[in-house]
């Protein structure tokens, strides 16, 4: 699997270097790693972000890092509310050239481009063969960005990628709570599934099919006790990906077919173990995702 974004500085007082390394592409990218999948990642970065101890744990996990060096990379300023996450953006990050994606990756079967800070551009939708699986992180693409100001959520709207996509995840919180989903479905192309993540009261999947016909579908959390949500919905995103293509990194059969309700149980579990804990080093196993997942489906409650 290939998977493509920038990584983020997120401030920190409380970190030697006064930041810790995130974004969806350092999250997705050692999901996968961990539970099992053959990993490639093209990883856009700062300097002070390309020199980051974190980078070493995608290493020692056997991803295979590709780091292309970016002259802004994405800075963020996250402040938990009682009325959810503020994010200030310190630095906007340039986009990560098509160029820099080795040649011989170009064949993978499956694909995460996860974005946080709208560093991929339309046209990475035409590098993935079209028999391929790709998976979109939606939300990073959907952020008005401006040095030094709150980051705003903009409408969602079609693009190459998002046309391209096969799985596409985006927050909640991310979307004006008015926009009628009839409108999200209907800028999917057929069978492609949207998955509308609310963290612990679970999420919705979403998606028409080539009759035109549109489908939502509530789908439960896993009950987990929470201490940090950063990179819980690129987990999730990921856990899904790898139960579609299975851990070899080999499609399971065609890419566009309807989402079974154990993928979603496998993303669900990865992402409860996440938020368990604090950055990377919260990133679960195969083994730990699987027993998860096994006690979930002992509990008959997988739900708060």
């Amino acid at each position: 699997m290939v998977v493509v974004g920038a990584v983020t500085r997120d401030l920190d007082p409380e970190d030697p270097h006064g930041w810790r390394l995130g974004g969806g592409v350092s999250y997705g990218a050692l999901a996968l790693a961990r539970m099992g999948a053959c990993v490639g990642a093209l990883i856009g970065a700062d300097e002070p972000a390309s020199g980051a101890r974190e980078l070493d744990v995608l290493v020692e996990a056997g991803i295979d890092l590709r780091v292309v060096r970016l002259e802004r990379g994405p800075v963020f300023e996250n402040t938990d509310t009682d009325a959810g996450r503020v994010q200030v953006i310190h630095q906007v990050s340039d986009r990560i050239p098509v160029a820099a994606l080795p040649e011989e990756w170009r064949d993978a079967p499956a694909w995460l481009l996860a974005p946080v800070a709208a560093e991929i551009g339309d046209e990475w939708a035409a590098v993935p063969r079209p028999e391929a699986l790709v998976a979109l992180g939606w939300q990073g693409l959907l952020r008005h960005l401006a040095d030094g100001e709150v980051v705003r959520p903009i409408p969602p709207a079609r693009s190459r990628l998002v046309e391209r996509a096969d799985i596409l995840s985006v927050s909640r919180e991310d979307l004006d709570p008015a926009m009628p989903l009839d409108d999200l479905i209907d800028l999917l192309h057929d069978e492609a599934m949207l998955l509308l993540t609310r963290g612990g009261a679970g999420g919705l999947v979403l998606w028409h099919d080539a009759g035109g016909r549109r489908h939502i579908r509530r789908y439960p959390s896993i009950e987990a006790h929470l201490v940090d949500s950063t990179g819980a919905g690129d987990t999730f995103l990921a856990g899904v990906l790898l139960a579609r293509v299975g851990a070899g990194g080999r499609p399971g059969g065609a890419t566009r077919v309807r989402m079974r309700g154990n993928d979603l149980r496998l993303g669900a579990a990865a992402a409860a173990i996440l938020v368990e804990d604090v950055g990377l080093t919260a990133v679960p196993d195969r083994g730990a995702v699987a027993g998860r997942v096994r006690g979930s489906l002992r509990s008959g409650r997988p739900a708060r």
